[in-house]
């Protein structure tokens, strides 16, 4: 059986590194190869691949939303690729998905390669379908909704309370934690999305800030405004998020 492989990646580097190991085995044929959740779903679409090697964190649309998007019923047999979630790993061996850790090398995408043609040969479509289902249920598990932050040789474990306050950076999201700083590739409509349930809330197009962390609001000469935390740290809010932020808190009494 000819495999139609989809690698989807947005780092250059990894998806040539998956090509080059690919292109090795004489039956693939790479169909298709995209740098971001979007064109995931429509190269999927288009090219209907046996496989798809799907990068779990993207920016805008991760590699779950694709899954979601695509839906369970219809999405192609996955090998997911991943940096450092430790809890898409777990809830991966829990439902008996197969991963690629980064940074990997030839022999485990052969080993995945392995038990991918296996899975395929055997038709087990309502195990891929059970299996995904489970998958997108862990990982939307509010109890599993920690922030990993890779930091040189460690890989640092932040939870949602510990976080003060989240502003975009250019392609990053930076995390404010203290006096302490941290840049994650991400949206920060993503990580709206993500921490909307640990009471993160919009006070500007740029910045999320902790409700728990907040201490004053104060409204300024021509229609600034500003949120003050626990810490003292002041942030500028814009005007029609700073009365969204009035509501959410309550009452004026």
């Amino acid at each position: 059986m000819r495999l139609r492989v989809m690698i989807v990646d947005d780092e250059p580097v990894a998806r040539n590194r998956i090509r080059r190991f690919l292109l090795k085995m004489g039956d693939v044929t790479i169909v298709a190869e995209c740098a971001d959740g979007n064109s995931a779903v429509a190269a999927i679409q288009a090219h209907t691949p046996n496989l798809v090697f799907l990068d779990v964190q993207m920016p805008q649309m991760s590699g779950f939303d694709v899954v979601r998007t695509i839906g369970v019923e219809r999405m192609p047999s996955v090998i997911f690729v991943t940096a450092f979630d430790k809890f898409a790993l777990q809830a991966f061996e829990a439902e008996a998905l197969d991963y690629l850790l980064k940074p990997f090398g030839e022999e485990r995408v052969r080993k995945a390669m392995a038990r991918a043609r296996t899975f395929l040969s055997g038709g087990a479509k309502q195990a891929q379908t059970d299996g995904l289902n489970g998958l997108l249920k862990s990982t939307a598990n509010p109890k599993g909704n920690c922030l990993l932050v890779k930091d040189r040789d460690r890989v640092l474990v932040l939870r949602p309370h510990e976080i003060d306050w989240v502003e975009a950076d250019a392609d990053y999201v930076r995390l404010h934690v203290g006096q302490e700083s941290h840049l994650i590739r991400s949206t920060l409509t993503s990580m709206e999305e993500r921490l909307a349930s640990e009471g993160f809330v919009r006070i500007h197009r740029s910045r999320l800030v902790n409700l728990d962390r907040i201490k004053e609001l104060r409204s300024l000469f021509q229609g600034e405004s500003v949120v003050v935390l626990k810490s003292g740290l002041k942030i500028g809010a814009s005007q029609d998020c700073f009365k969204l932020l009035q509501e959410s808190l309550g009452t004026i009494t």
